[in-house]
């Protein structure tokens, strides 16, 4: 089966017409590639950069065919060309199938050469994980919002990010010189190509000017607020926060520089501290322990242990004082919080606080 499709290299494409396509899969597994976990289908195009993105609920060849069907429905151009890894979910006879019936260029790449598919490799990273990050996800649940978050992301990238373009590249020695085009959207290179239909050309431009960057930007934030609650097991019931007003929003923007990472999908995830794994040893004598320290705070934990030993005969081993030594240190931090933090009747002359008027 893979013989039968033929490899087409990065240096084969030769300034191809809008349509032909890179596509690749990104695993959202997480830590563990365990199980069954989403995974998202990207198409970018060699001409233009424009980038499809769309999740598979599983890996599975003709799941993958349906989910390609609607995203050429979303292409502004035709699908000319289709050229993937050699990954099994690509290279089958399915997939074959649907590709001549559609009159779509079906290729692969060198097997174990990244370069070859350099264009949708790096949209796996410049799109993909920085809008959805590393986390893991899984059902039915996560792959809506996910799709939800491509239909808002697709727009953004594809309408306002610009990027360069590599033009020429001239080795010199040791030195490679490389040429590059001025940063601009994919939907400027695909206005600006001379193949595109002018038809093609109106309807972007319609959807350009009735489009708000703010706005999508904004609803990104938000998905991938409720991303990020799902995949950190938060319930899928949770009340979500509701959508700020646009102006509230862009105010926020410009202080955004000293949160460090505003992606929600970026933040780490905060681990639970771990709770006892096994009984309270010294909860019978808690009281009596508490009582003793707060008569004489100044007693070691060996002290107090040497006594509870002599109160109760043969209950409390010397292997406990570990145990007590931690039990009297968070005893003393919340008293010395407490002398600290805590506000005082009376105050000595001349430091009381007054409030300006």
């Amino acid at each position: 089966m893979r013989r039968s499709v033929p490899i087409r290299t990065s240096a084969d494409w030769n300034d191809p017409a809008p349509g032909f396509v890179e596509a690749d899969l990104v695993a959202h597994s997480g830590p563990s590639a365990r199980g069954s976990f989403i995974q998202t289908l990207v198409l970018t195009d060699i001409a233009t950069g424009w980038t499809e993105c769309a999740p598979l609920i599983v890996r599975e060849q003709t799941l993958l065919s349906t989910v390609l069907t609607e995203l050429r429905k979303q292409l502004p151009f035709a699908l000319l060309g289709f050229d993937t890894d050699n990954d099994t979910v690509f290279i089958n006879e399915t997939l074959k199938a649907y590709c001549e019936a559609a009159n779509i260029v079906f290729t692969r790449c060198r097997p174990y050469r990244k370069n070859d598919q350099a264009f949708v490799e790096q949209k796996n990273g410049a799109v993909v994980r920085r809008i959805v990050g590393y986390r893991r996800f899984e059902g039915l649940e996560a792959a809506k919002l996910l799709a939800e978050l491509y239909r808002s992301a697709r727009l953004f990238v594809n309408f306002f990010q610009p990027s360069f373009k590599l033009i020429a590249k001239q080795r010199e020695g040791a030195r490679v010189r490389k040429t590059y085009s001025a940063p601009a959207t994919p939907h400027q290179r695909l206005v600006a190509d001379a193949r595109t239909p002018d038809a093609v050309r109106h309807h972007l431009q319609e959807i350009y000017a009735a489009l708000d960057p703010v706005a999508l930007l904004r609803d990104i934030r938000d998905l991938q607020e409720r991303l990020a609650a799902l995949a950190d097991t938060q319930p899928i019931g949770h009340p979500t926060v509701a959508s700020q007003p646009i102006d509230r929003f862009l105010a926020s923007l410009r202080t955004a520089w000293k949160d460090g990472a505003m992606r929600p999908t970026d933040r780490p995830l905060v681990k639970a501290k771990r709770g006892r794994r096994r009984p309270d040893p010294l909860i019978r004598a808690t009281p009596d322990l508490r009582k003793w320290f707060e008569a004489e705070p100044w007693r070691t934990g060996s002290e107090l242990l040497s006594r509870l030993q002599m109160e109760y005969p043969g209950a409390y081993p010397n292997k406990l004082l570990r145990t007590l030594q931690r039990r009297l240190k968070s005893w003393r931090s919340e008293q010395a919080n407490a002398l600290l933090f805590a506000p005082s009747e009376k105050m000595p002359p001349g430091y009381e606080v007054t409030t300006p008027q």
